[in-house]
């Protein structure tokens, strides 16, 4: 009389699909374990990591899990200068417009930043391949002095050995400046740079690594000692930065495995 079909009546509503809904909370909380290891990732980084541990997902599918269950990380601090350029030393020309980098050992970018420990700052000193944004050399002292770069880059010339015209990078900074840094440059055969003063987007690649440190790593620490900072930001730049950390910039490779893959001629040409 009512022109429903008789099948209607004996309808019973499929029960939900426990594998999927075991699936789901199987990636939610691989995901919850990748931010908890790498907290600034965001949805991106985040694909690309499942996608190399196994899982087939797309990035909407994470962006969803990632809105519904909060996991996304957004951490702001004021930032303090370190470099001071007020100085008598020569500045050198910024050799960096409209070069790209080819090849290991082409530019190397160097600045400093600083760490907050309870009784006032560590400071962080490093040098970066443009190439590979591989952290090359670092020092950590509670100073500023021209003695704190200068020990980044001789670890940096240790490690590496580059040959004559590699360019180096740095902000106008009196450490920078110095007779004392810039002796052991020429010394090696380095290529002096030097960024506009007061532009940081001059040194970009610099300042993204820092930005990474931060908070990534920093801010998620509560660092009381120099001796926490020892500790944690060498583990920091070389068995998370350089090892693990998935870079978009390199194809969704971490520094060390995009340097393998140079050194096996798989990698095409990028730029800085």
């Amino acid at each position: 009389m009512l022109n429903i079909p008789r099948s209607t009546f004996y309808y019973e509503p499929k029960p939900p699909n426990k594998n999927k809904q075991i699936m789901e909370a199987d990636l939610k909380d691989r995901i919850e374990r990748i931010i908890c290891e790498f907290p600034g990732y965001g949805s991106r980084r985040i694909t690309e990591q499942l996608k190399r541990d196994g899982w087939a997902v797309n990035r909407k599918r994470i962006q969803r899990i990632m809105r519904e269950n909060e996991l996304f990380c957004v951490v702001k601090r004021k930032k303090i200068w370190t470099a001071n350029s007020e100085h008598a030393h020569k500045r050198y020309p910024n050799l960096l417009k409209s070069l790209h980098t080819d090849r290991l050992n082409q530019i190397w970018f160097a600045d400093i930043t600083y760490i907050r420990i309870l009784s006032g700052f560590v400071f962080l000193a490093a040098i970066l391949d443009a190439h590979s944004r591989k952290v090359l050399g670092y020092a950590l002292a509670n100073h500023l002095k021209t003695e704190l770069p200068l020990r980044a880059l001789t670890m940096a010339i240790a490690q590496r050995a580059p040959s004559s015209g590699c360019i180096h990078h740095s902000d106008q900074g009196l450490q920078y400046a110095s007779m004392d840094y810039t002796s052991i440059l020429l010394e090696h055969g380095f290529k002096i740079s030097m960024s506009r003063a007061g532009n940081p987007y001059d040194n970009a690649i610099m300042e993204s690594f820092f930005k990474t440190l931060k908070n990534e790593e920093v801010y998620l620490w509560r660092y009381e000692t120099t001796a926490d900072v020892l500790k944690r930001i060498p583990f920091f730049i070389q068995e998370v930065y350089n090892k693990k950390r998935l870079h978009s910039s390199l194809g969704y490779l971490s520094p060390i495995e995009f340097e393998a893959n140079i050194n096996q001629n798989l990698m095409p040409h990028t730029s800085y």
